[in-house]
C-alpha cells in the first residue's frame, strides 16, 4: 500500500491506496467532500481531464469535483436519471417508444409516445418503479466495446435509433452502459449506481412528463416546477417544423446531406422563419404597437432577427428606428459593481432608467429628443447636436439584454409594448435519449462568429462562456414568460454547416489549457454530424450567415 497526495478542491491531503486496484477511486473520496459542496458531486476534474466517479487515482493529482451547480454536473445528473425512466418505462411500458426532448422549467421534458395517456396515477407508478430502482442502487457498468458488437446489442435490444447513430461511429472501441439486464448509450459520463440520483420529481406535461433534478439552492430537494406555457409552446411549433421537413435525428439530417438533397431542406427552414416573422410583423402593425422590446441570450441571432423584422415591417408601411439602451449608460462613476468590485455593465441599474423612460415617453408623444451617445473612452454621455422625433408609423425597435425586464420600461404603458424572445431552440436529438442542447448551438455559433468577425480563438471564447451564461440566468431566462411572442432561430441544417467552421478551432486548443475539456466535449459531440461544405443555397439574409459570414443584413 502507497500514500498519495491529493489537492482537492484547493485542500491537499494523503491518502493511502488500495493494492488490488492501485489506488483510491473518486467515488470513495467524494463522500469526505459533500457538505463542502452546494450541489451534488457528480464528475472530477481530474489533471485537466473529466473523469467519472469510478476512476481510479494512482498518483498525486489536482482534483477539482463538480456538482450539480455546475451545467456539466448536472447534465451527468440527468444523464443518469434519464437511464432509470428508460428502464421503467422498459418495464411498465414494453416496446414504448421513449424520447428524452429538450430542457424546459430546469428540468428535462420527455415524451412516451405509441398510445400511453400519461394521466397523474400513471405518472405516480412510473416514480414510483423509478424510486425502486434508485433503492437498490443497481451498478452502473461502462462496457468498451466494438462498433460491430454494440450493433449487435442495439438490434437485439430492438434500439434501431442506436444502430443508425453507432453507424456514424468511427471504428474502434465504443463506451456503452449497462445496468441490471438494460443497455444504452450515452453520449458523456454517468454516476457509478442509481442510488446517487435519490433526489428528483416528475411533473405532467402536455402529453409528456418533466423530470427535475436537485435544486440549485438545495440540493436535498428537487427543483420547483415553474410552468413556462410560452416556452412550450414555441418548442411544440419546433415540434411540428421538425415533422414537417422530416428533421428530427442527427441520422435524417446525415441522410438529407449525404443524397444532396440539403438544399431544399435549407429553403424550407428559411421559409418557415420568413413566414413567422411576416406574422410577428402583421401583429405588431395591426395592433400599433410603438416599443418593440427584444431580448435574447447569446448567439441567438437577434440582430439578423431585428434587421428581417424591420424589412417585415417596411413591407406593412412602417418605418422602424432603432436606439440602442447603451448609450443610456449610467457615467462610469455611478456605474454598479459587481460582488468582485468590478464594473457591472449587465445589470440594469447601469442604464439611467428615468432619462430613457422620459425619452421614449416624449418620442410616443410626438416630442422631440436629444440624440445621444456614451463614449465608453471617456465614460461619459455626450449630446450628439442631433434631433429625434417620430411619426405614428415609426415603431421604436429596442434590442438588449434587458429588453424583457418589466423595470427597463417601467414608465411605458404596456399597451405600447410589443415583446419578443428569442433563442435557438434545437429541433434535433442524437436519439432517442440524447437531446442536443440549445446551449450548446449558441456556445458553437459564438465561436464560429468570435473567430470570423472579433478575431477572437476559440479558447478564449470559451474561457468567456460560464461569464456570459451567468449573465443570461441573472438577467434574460427569468423573463422569458413576459415575452407576447418567442422566435426560434434555430436552423435545422446548421449545426453540419458551424462543424466545418468550428472543428479546427476545437482542435487548436491545447490539451493543458482550462478551455480544452469542453473543446473536446464540444469535438465529441460534433463527430455525429456530416459536414455540409456547400453553402450556396443559405441566403444572405440568413440567421446562419450572422455567424458563417456573407450576411447582406448583418455588418
Amino acid at each position: 500500500m502507497k500514500t498519495i497526495t491529493l489537492n482537492i478542491d484547493g485542500q491537499k491531503i494523503d491518502y493511502d491506496t488500495r493494492e488490488d486496484i492501485g489506488g483510491i477511486r473518486l467515488e470513495d473520496i467524494v463522500r469526505d467532500y459533500e457538505d463542502r459542496h452546494k450541489g451534488k458531486i457528480c464528475i472530477a476534474n481530474v489533471g485537466n481531464k473529466i473523469r467519472a466517479l469510478d476512476y481510479v487515482v494512482d498518483r498525486d493529482s489536482d482534483i477539482k469535483f463538480i456538482d450539480t451547480t455546475e451545467d456539466d454536473g448536472m447534465r451527468v445528473y440527468f444523464r443518469v436519471l434519464s437511464f432509470i425512466l428508460m428502464m421503467a418505462c422498459k418495464e411498465l411500458y414494453c416496446g414504448k417508444k421513449i424520447v428524452i426532448e429538450h430542457s424546459l422549467s430546469n428540468g428535462l421534458y420527455c415524451q412516451i409516445k405509441n398510445g400511453i395517456e400519461l394521466t397523474d396515477e400513471e405518472v405516480k407508478r412510473l416514480k414510483t418503479k423509478m424510486c425502486e430502482i434508485i433503492s437498490k442502487d443497481i451498478k452502473i457498468e461502462k462496457l468498451q466495446i466494438t462498433r460491430d458488437e454494440a450493433i449487435a446489442i442495439f438490434t437485439r435490444e430492438q434500439m434501431y435509433d442506436k444502430v443508425e447513430l453507432m453507424k456514424y461511429r468511427d471504428e474502434g472501441k465504443i463506451s456503452i452502459y449497462k445496468c441490471g439486464n438494460h443497455y444504452d448509450y450515452y453520449y458523456g459520463y454517468m454516476l457509478p449506481s442509481t442510488g446517487w440520483v435519490d433526489i428528483f420529481s416528475i411533473e405532467r406535461h402536455n402529453h409528456g412528463i418533466i423530470l427535475f433534478g436537485p435544486d440549485n439552492n438545495d440540493k436535498n430537494v428537487p427543483i420547483e416546477f415553474i410552468p413556462q406555457p410560452k416556452l412550450a409552446n414555441i418548442y411544440n411549433e419546433t415540434e411540428k417544423w421538425s415533422e414537417l421537413m422530416g428533421i428530427d435525428t442527427v441520422i435524417a439530417l446525415n441522410k438529407v446531406i449525404e443524397n444532396n438533397e440539403y438544399g431544399e431542406l435549407i429553403r424550407i427552414v428559411e421559409a418557415l422563419q420568413d413566414k413567422k416573422l411576416a406574422k410577428i410583423a402583421d401583429e405588431i402593425s395591426q395592433n400599433k404597437k410603438r416599443i418593440i422590446l427584444i431580448a435574447a441570450p447569446s448567439s441567438s441571432g437577434k440582430t439578423s432577427f431585428a434587421r428581417r423584422l424591420e424589412i417585415q415591417l417596411k413591407v406593412n408601411n412602417m418605418i422602424p428606428i432603432s436606439i440602442s439602451l447603451d448609450n443610456y449608460f449610467l457615467d462610469r462613476e455611478m456605474t454598479p459593481l459587481d460582488e468582485n468590485g468590478n464594473i457591472d455593465f449587465e445589470s440594469i441599474y447601469a442604464i439611467d432608467i428615468a432619462k430613457f423612460n422620459e425619452d421614449l415617453q416624449k418620442l410616443i408623444d410626438g416630442e422631440e429628443i436629444d440624440d445621444i451617445r456614451f463614449d465608453f473612452a471617456s465614460g461619459k454621455r455626450i449630446i450628439t447636436g442631433k434631433k429625434i422625433r417620430i411619426g405614428e408609423n415609426h415603431p421604436i425597435i429596442l434590442e438588449g439584454i434587458h429588453g424583457l425586464n418589466p423595470i427597463l420600461t417601467k414608465d411605458i404603458d404596456d399597451s405600447q409594448k410589443f415583446k419578443i424572445y428569442i433563442s435557438a431552440l434545437t429541433q434535433l436529438n442524437l436519439d432517442n435519449t440524447n437531446s442536443v442542447a440549445t446551449r450548446d448551438l449558441r456556445l458553437i455559433r459564438r465561436i464560429v462568429r468570435d473567430h470570423n468577425f472579433r478575431s477572437y480563438s476559440a479558447e478564449k471564447t470559451i474561457l468567456q462562456w460560464e461569464y456570459v451564461r451567468r449573465g443570461e440566468k441573472e438577467n434574460i431566462f427569468p423573463f422569458q414568460e413576459e415575452a407576447d411572442v418567442m422566435f426560434n432561430s434555430a436552423c435545422a441544417y446548421e449545426l453540419s454547416v458551424l462543424k466545418v467552421f468550428a472543428r479546427p478551432l476545437l482542435e487548436e486548443i491545447d490539451e493543458e489549457s482550462p478551455a480544452f475539456i469542453e473543446a473536446n466535449r464540444l469535438l465529441s459531440f460534433l463527430r455525429y454530424f456530416e459536414e455540409l461544405k456547400d453553402t450556396s443555397d443559405i441566403p444572405p439574409t440568413s440567421i446562419t450567415r450572422e455567424f458563417i459570414g456573407g450576411s447582406r443584413i448583418v455588418d
